[in-house]
């Protein structure tokens, strides 16, 4: 199986798997309402350091979306914000220093929110969950473990 059948089937069993779970919780009254969350997966990110290119991570994201934001309104910005994360992590890499295997979840979620008041509007982000990170190599990398 190449790596663009293995990506392009792990992003639609997450987008059903959210879906499903997304239908559960709304079929249930007494839960209160789970705010709108947009699932960004497969996006590879460079970590740099001392000027060359180390590895690449790839994270999968979940966008909390804000009040009066549904994901059938934000889905086809979707490419709008994979160019935006993937514009800031070359300009400005989200490595943690001396770990080549993980990125810095707070800047990269910061980045993402600031570049969402941009692409879908004020407030329309709440808050980026950092689902998961794996990186490309493994081995022979330093780590601060």
């Amino acid at each position: 199986m190449d790596r663009r059948t293995l990506i392009a089937t792990g992003t639609v069993a997450l987008t059903n798997a959210v879906a499903k779970a997304s239908s559960a919780s709304a079929s249930s009254s007494d839960a209160p309402a789970a705010p709108a969350a947009l699932s960004i997966a497969g996006l590879g990110l460079p970590v740099i350091e001392g000027g060359r290119l180390r590895n690449y991570v790839f994270v999968s994201l979940r966008l909390e979306l804000g009040v009066g934001k549904t994901v059938e309104q934000m889905r086809p910005k979707e490419a709008f914000f994979r160019d935006a994360i993937v514009r800031a992590a070359h300009k400005t890499p989200f490595t943690v220093a001396g770990d080549w295997t993980r990125l810095d979840e707070r800047a990269l979620s910061a980045a993402l929110i600031s570049a969402s008041t941009a692409i879908a509007g004020r407030g329309s982000v709440l808050r980026v969950e950092v689902v998961a990170q794996n990186p490309r190599r493994r081995t022979g990398m330093p780590t601060t473990r």
